[in-house]
């Protein structure tokens, strides 16, 4: 049979429509994509092919050289990367990097350092920055000066969320550190920083870097001035969830920024030990979405199966310390489909983890967390809910694209509006014994995992 031309066509497009679906869905995951339209404009870039946006994404490291120059290279699709080569100052209240003794004539830069570069509707409300190049024979204004290069970078945007702290924040600084500064310290300067972060995430910095951040406040009262031996503005990043080996001169991976965390949070206090596997279950709660309705039946199956189940139910101020010992002690994780499944990152190698994926989102699946606990070494498994177990079947005619097949109602015509039906306004009501033969599979795997790692 001769097929029609117009079939690889459709074939081509739907292609590339499931990479740009889950780009988008990863970079604004949850409440924060709902949030603008003006997201889909990145449609056009990130169709180009994977490989060839790799190659091109590769950074440009700091070259050492006896010129005093600023470059920004803004050739990558979600991020601009700009540096400071030689002696610059700070100034927290203008938020002006000045670059001393410039070899090169005088120049200016803006940046906003924040690796979501495609985001029309997040990267206003980042901080610009302005770099500049001071005349020959400025003279040097010093509050403090540190013997070491910074990086500076944004905690504004998504943050907030676990999933959007690492992925848009110390994902990238460990990918940026580990390019650029591989065996040396340097000063985290870190722009919208809220005043919870630093409490938050002091024991992640202290393991960039010896020193104490610097914050950019958005409202700094004091002109206090810093000088830097150089500097790096902006973060390097890859792909959702990812540190890509190749990429980075000392071919560092997830694994390593796994261990990157133990080190901030490992403690001397002993596991508890327990003659049952001991079962994370992430719990969403409240209006949303992807909710498990009958979780509390959902608990005594696994119970009955042979976990010891633990409920957890992360928030913006859980403690990470706590959350990292309490999942370390565990043998593996389940959960639905969100945000908080990002903890994944704490699990020990050889953990299970089971994703539950809602109706519809089977695309999100693999780049947000299938992919990532894989390379983590974990034991993934996978349970897909149908139609009877989604909440949509009490809003939607069984016939209706929503139920019947989510990639036509998808369509090309992607956009906030659809995403929410089954981001938002779908619940799950797992079906037990089907669930069950699933969990057992979970249980052997677990099982032989406390009885070899405790």
């Amino acid at each position: 049979m001769v097929r029609k031309p117009s079939s690889k066509i459709y074939s081509v497009a739907a292609a590339a429509l499931v990479i740009v679906i889950y780009v988008v869905f990863c970079s604004v995951f949850d409440r924060q994509l709902l949030q603008s339209s003006s997201l889909y404009q990145v449609v056009g870039t990130l169709q180009q092919p994977w490989e060839s946006r790799r190659i091109k994404q590769a950074p440009q490291q700091p070259q050492e050289t006896t010129s005093a120059t600023i470059t920004c290279d803004r050739s990558h699709t979600n991020y601009d990367l700009c540096s400071i080569n030689g002696s610059c100052n700070l100034d927290l209240k203008t938020g002006t990097l000045t670059l001393m003794d410039p070899t090169s004539a005088p120049l200016v830069e803006k940046i906003r350092p924040y690796p979501k570069k495609a985001d029309n509707w997040i990267m206003p409300r980042i901080r610009e920055l302005t770099l500049t190049s001071g005349p020959l024979g400025l003279p040097r204004s010093c509050d403090i000066t540190h013997d070491l290069p910074a990086i500076v970078f944004s905690a504004g945007g998504y943050t907030g969320s676990i999933y959007h702290d690492l992925m848009d924040g110390f994902i990238p600084l460990f990918i940026t550190a580990n390019s650029v500064y591989p065996d040396r310290d340097f000063i985290p300067v870190v722009v919208n920083a809220k005043e919870w972060w630093m409490p938050k995430y002091i024991d992640i910095l202290g393991t960039f870097s010896k020193h104490k951040p610097i914050l950019l406040l958005d409202k700094e009262s004091v002109a206090t001035t810093h000088c830097f031996t150089s500097a790096i503005v902006g973060l390097i990043t890859h792909w959702p969830m990812t540190i890509d080996p190749t990429q980075i001169p000392n071919s560092k991976s997830l694994v390593d920024f796994h261990n990157l965390l133990e080190k901030a949070f490992t403690t001397n206090i002993s596991t508890p030990k327990t003659h049952k596997p001991r079962l994370m279950l992430v719990s969403r709660y409240g209006n949303i979405g992807r909710v498990i309705l009958n979780e509390q039946e959902i608990k005594e199956m696994l119970e009955d199966v042979g976990f010891e189940v633990i409920i957890f139910r992360p928030s913006k101020t859980t403690n990470l310390k706590e959350a990292y010992k309490l999942i370390k002690s565990s043998h593996g994780m389940v959960g639905v489909h969100g945000a908080a499944l990002t903890h994944l990152l704490f699990l020990r190698p050889g953990s299970i983890f089971v994703q539950v994926v809602p109706l519809g989102l089977g695309w999100a699946s693999k780049p947000c967390y299938e992919s990532p606990a894989k390379t983590m070494k974990l034991e993934y498994l996978e349970y897909k809910v149908n139609v009877e177990e989604s909440s949509l079947i009490e809003k939607y005619n069984r016939d209706d694209l929503v139920l019947k097949d989510p990639i036509a109602y998808r369509g090309m015509d992607w956009n906030a509006t659809k995403m929410k039906v089954y981001l938002k306004e779908q619940d799950v009501s797992l079906d037990v014994n089907r669930f069950r033969k699933h969990m057992n599979e979970a249980y052997k795997k677990a099982k032989i995992f406390m009885d070899i790692n405790g």
